[in-house]
């Protein structure tokens, strides 16, 4: 079996581990736009050998693993390249554009769209953790626009490296996704921004930073190529979520001015219930 891996950073370097490991006879090859990458991940032994457009059109699986504007560019094409029996797998965080892209295409049988729930803030391939996907689940779109056969085989491999399968429409997935993956990254990086201004006058700040800090900001570590791409593809999503957020933190804010500590007792009280919510799930697990 032969593996392109399209994007070797976190997301690609990480499924060709599982994939190598699922896999120990397939011949993993990669594709990226930065060659130290490449070289890197040759040298760690996540691919195979470097590999080259021509190569394409003899993979049997091709997972795009690349910033979400690029995937909408280079999909259309790359399906041209591909043989009659070859299967792509995208791992995009917004889902609309990336269908829509492709959904007059003749071979968007050949085409999975998903999204790997899983990740870190670190990027590029020395960031690959096999396992990764380990328990994570796997959302998948359009999944009736995939040959039957071609759906089999990809859930034979996120069943090899354990993963679990949740199907939805690319527009159910974006609107979910933006509450509880785009948004925390927005915190995320505007709390650092504000802390960060404030340490250019008070030079001690992050020295009284704790754990709770570290793990609120530590998204704001991840990759602006990656997050621009997805904040510009799911705007309208975004904002909404952004509106009902900033309702809340005023809402927070008037409680405060109005002295009214039983009704922000109360907010973190029910706010609590979401211990119960996200029980079993483990703390390294980002969405991405």
């Amino acid at each position: 079996m032969k593996i392109g891996i399209i994007g070797i950073g976190l997301i690609g370097g990480s499924m060709s581990k599982d994939l190598k490991r699922a896999l120990p006879d397939a011949e993993v090859f990669g594709l990226d736009h930065k060659p130290e990458h490449l070289e890197t991940a040759l040298k760690l032994n996540i691919i195979d050998k470097i590999g080259e457009e021509s190569m394409l059109a003899d993979a049997d699986l091709i997972f795009l693993a690349i910033p979400v504007d690029a995937a909408v560019k280079i999909l259309p094409d790359l399906l041209n390249k591909i043989k009659d029996d070859a299967l792509i797998i995208d791992a995009g965080s917004t889902k609309s554009l990336i269908c829509s892209s492709v959904s007059q295409h003749q071979k968007r049988r050949n085409f999975l769209a998903c999204h790997p729930i899983a990740g870190t803030e670190f990027s590029g391939p020395e960031a690959a953790i096999e396992g990764l996907y380990q328990g994570k689940t796997n959302i998948i779109c359009e999944v009736e626009k995939t040959a039957f056969k071609l759906q089999e085989k990809a859930l034979d491999l996120f069943s090899r490296i354990g993963m679990r399968i949740r199907y939805m429409n690319p527009e159910a997935h974006d609107k979910h996704i933006a509450y509880v993956s785009h948004l925390s990254h927005i915190s995320s990086f505007m709390l650092g921004k504000t802390v960060i201004e404030k340490e250019k006058n008070e030079r001690d700040i992050f020295d009284m930073a704790g754990s709770g800090f570290e793990s609120t900001v530590r998204l704001a570590k991840s990759s602006p190529d990656m997050w621009t791409p997805i904040f510009e593809q799911n705007k309208v999503n975004v904002i909404e979520t952004l509106e009902e957020y900033i309702q809340n933190l005023e809402a927070f804010k008037e409680k405060l001015l109005d002295n009214d500590m039983e009704g922000i007792y109360k907010e973190m009280e029910n706010t609590n219930k979401i211990k119960e919510i996200l029980k079993g799930i483990p703390l390294n697990k980002i969405q991405g």
